[in-house]
Formats: C-alpha cells, structure tokens, sequence
C-alpha cells in the first residue's frame, strides 16, 4: 500500500499545488481517489503511469475533485488503453460521469463502468474492499475507506523446528500445505501466529466534522482529513461543509486512527506548517500532504 499526493489544493489550484487527488497502489492495482484538474500530469512526475488507473472513486462532483477525469479519460484512449476502467461515486455519478463522457469530439475505445454508491455501501474487491460513508458537505459527497483482507499470522519457526520440520517443509507450511512428521500430520495453523488485521485508509473528502466519517474512521491504520482552514475560521470553513486542521485532528483523536495526513488547504495558506503544529497539539501523529509526497501504508504492528 503506496500513498502518492497528486494534489492538495483546495477549491482551485495554486502555483504550489495540484486540484485534488491521490494515487494508491495496492500492489495488484493503481487507484485514484478524486481526479482534480491536471491529475495526468501530476502522475508524470510521480513513479506511477496513467495508464496503470484501474478504479477512480470520486468523493463529489465539484470541480477541484473531478474535473482530471475528461483529459484522463481522452488521453487512455488515445494511447490505445483496452482495459475496463471503474469509476464510482455517490448518488449522482451515473449522469456526471455521462456529461464527462460526452464532452467533446473524441471515440471512446474501453469500456468505462460507472457505479453509483450510497452511504453505507461495501465494493467487494481482488484482496480489499472499499466502503462508504456521507460526507458534510453541501452536494452529495461520500468518504471511503479502503481496507485490505485480514493477513495471515506470521510463521513461528522455532516452533516448527521443534515440532521436528525442516528444510523444504518449511515452505509448504508456509504456503498452506500440511507436513507429515513420522506418524504426525502439522497443519499450517499449528505454527503460525494469529491472523493480522489488514492496513485501512480513510479518506474523508470535502467535509465538515462529520461523524459518519469518524465512525468509518474508526481505528485505521491511516486517515486523510481535508483542513481547508485554520480553527480561527472554523465556523466559516463549516458552514461551507470543510473542516479546520485542529477538528481533523480531533476527529483523527477520537477515532483512535494511527495516523493523520491533512490535505485540502485554501489558497490562503502559501505555507502549511502552522496547519500541522495546529493539528498536532491535538493529535501528534498529525502532518501535512504536500504535492508528490509518497508514503508507504506499514502494516498494523
């Protein structure tokens, strides 16, 4: 699990950063999470090819997070893409994503599958899923979670020695074969640990506090929280559905995640540090994204 910040701008893109978007590698495929205007070239310089975007989820359909989907779109095709590409979204996404489609003069050569969610819908997908949850915020707009299958526990050689394995027969322990030791069948759960919980990320969107989104948040092992403002303008950031810095990180507090990334910053803010010292006297797991940082998602100790 791969975080690449494609952009953290919020409502328009500033010299210094990008309309909003995330890559997320999951290893078995790239996702997007929001597509903001100049999302494919944001992924020039990032160790990720447009070419690679398997899914897109689109927390809402105002322009700072969808606008990159009709260049991203084109420029697949043009580059002869043939894979599927999913795109979901809340209620609304079936007719945006048409209007997305129809813009302009070009022939679209792959399918595109469009999926409309509803708070509280789970997609079932290859080794992860993605659920969903109402955001605050004045249009349809949804925070998903990302979440991989539990993992298996870790293998316990000491314990398989002395059960009398060696060589070979470690492996196939390893890989969910059982081993025959002199009249003794070992099934692989005799020698290895208790199952370890899956890496989850929870992306809120554009939101004010919202507890939906804490709940959804609940003991991840990483949150990324707009904070469109300081906490001297909260009460106007939230009556346009957005958050300050010190509120994501009080969400972040009690939904006990591990840690918190903010993003989403006004164009007021050339710089970010005092959003991060702000949301760290509540949260001290707290930083500040920046366009084209990556980071990798550990698993859960």
């Amino acid at each position: 699990m791969r975080l690449t910040f494609l952009g953290t701008a919020g409502s328009w893109p500033t010299k210094e950063r990008s309309a909003s978007a995330i890559a997320l590698d999951m290893e078995r495929e790239l996702l997007l999470l929001d597509c903001g205007e100049g999302t494919q070239r944001q992924l020039f310089h990032s160790p990720h090819s447009f070419m690679q975007v398997r899914r897109v989820f689109l927390t809402h359909f105002h322009g700072d997070h969808f606008l990159g989907l009709p260049g991203l779109i084109q420029s697949l095709g043009l580059n002869h893409r043939s894979e599927p590409l999913d795109i979901y979204g809340p209620e609304d996404a079936r007719d945006q994503i048409d209007r997305v489609l129809s813009l302009g003069h070009f022939t679209l050569r792959f399918p595109v599958a469009v999926h409309a969610l509803v708070p509280g819908a789970t997609v079932e997908l290859d080794g992860y899923t993605v659920r969903a949850a109402r955001a605050d915020h004045p249009v349809p707009s949804l925070a998903f979670r990302v979440e991989e299958a539990a993992r298996r526990g870790r293998f316990d050689g000491a314990l398989a020695r002395s059960l009398g394995i060696h060589g070979p027969d470690f492996r196939r322990l390893e890989a969910g074969e059982t081993v025959r030791v002199g009249d003794r069948v070992v099934r692989p759960e005799e020698v290895m640990g208790p199952p370890r919980e899956g890496r989850s990320i929870v992306y809120s969107g554009d939101s004010a506090p919202a507890d939906e989104v804490r709940k959804l948040a609940r003991r991840a092992t990483l949150l990324i929280h707009e904070a469109t403002a300081a906490d001297d303008l909260a009460h106007e950031a939230n009556q346009w559905g957005h958050s300050s810095a010190r509120q994501a990180a009080e969400l972040a507090r009690d939904a006990e995640v591990r840690g918190l990334f903010l993003t989403h910053f006004s164009s007021r803010y050339k710089e970010t540090e005092p959003l991060e010292a702000e949301a760290r006297t509540v949260f001290v797991d707290a930083r500040a994204a920046r366009d084209l940082l990556e980071h990798v998602v550990r698993t859960p100790p």
